[in-house]
């Protein structure tokens, strides 16, 4: 009982390990050089709707509406917008389980992400490709599957004037 009335004041006293919300943020929530300063008006113009992607970037600038150390450059996606803030949806890993998180940010901290740019491009190609195969009558359009790439083509190494050297593992032998 001694230890823990004891430990409650080493607590009380500020010693030992931080426990603050904003705790090891210094270089976190940091702005880089000569990027200081408020926001510019591109941010506040800037619309989002709900089922947009946003990347999480706090601005140490604003102090308001400032999520959480954990939420710093994840992406979420919008489900609910208000007046200055928007709801963003962020997976969690909680022990062994992603829990879906709901958090409020202020868009002073939010960017519209470029996550899924190549995804909507390519859907995009896709649709353009279907349609004009189905305009000039082909009955089996080509295959619209991304594939891996195909291994390098295979050539041949010339020695010019010196001996190549063969190098090879020696043999394990016992020094007994």
């Amino acid at each position: 009982e001694g230890t823990q009335v004891i430990n409650q004041r080493v607590r009380k006293m500020g010693c030992g390990k931080a426990r603050g919300l904003r705790r090891n943020t210094r270089d976190l929530f940091q702005k880089p050089f000569g990027k200081n300063g408020l926001p510019s008006m591109s941010t506040y113009l800037t619309t989002f709707r709900i089922g947009d992607h946003v990347d999480i970037v706090a601005n140490g600038a604003i102090h308001k509406g400032m999520p959480y150390r954990f939420y710093h450059g994840r992406t979420g996606k919008i489900w609910n917008v208000t007046k200055s803030a928007v709801g963003v949806l962020v997976n969690k890993q909680v022990r062994g389980r992603i829990v879906r998180k709901r958090i409020h940010v202020r868009i002073e901290h939010v960017k519209p992400s470029r996550c899924n740019e190549e995804f909507k491009k390519r859907v995009a190609f896709n649709e353009k490709t279907k349609a004009e195969a189905k305009a000039a009558g082909v009955k089996n359009p080509v295959s619209l599957k991304r594939l891996p790439k195909d291994p390098k083509d295979g050539y041949i190494v010339k020695a010019k004037t010196k001996k190549v050297n063969v190098m090879c593992a020696v043999p394990y032998e016992l020094l007994a």
